[in-house]
């Protein structure tokens, strides 16, 4: 009989993994849809490499604008295509 596998815990998300999921709600919420815009606020526990990262990896997308305020927040806009 094969040997069953024991059953590992699942690995915690990472702190990159952690502000993407904070950042989704942020973007999801139903003002943000509405008004197509967010304002992202880096929290102290935010990994200033995670931040980057993910500032770069919402940059490349297409019909997104980020504009950087005062104090370190960013706020992104975008606009959503019209279907043909």
């Amino acid at each position: 009989m094969a040997k069953a596998k024991a059953k590992q815990a699942p690995k915690p998300p990472t702190s990159y993994e952690l502000l993407g999921m904070r950042i989704h709600k942020i973007i999801n919420t139903p003002r943000s849809q509405a008004s197509k815009s967010a304002l992202l606020e880096r929290a102290a526990n935010d990994s200033p490499e995670d931040w980057d990262r993910i500032l770069e990896e919402i940059a490349e997308n297409d019909n997104v604008t980020i504009a950087h305020r005062d104090g370190g927040a960013v706020h992104i806009f975008w606009t959503v295509p019209k279907e043909d």
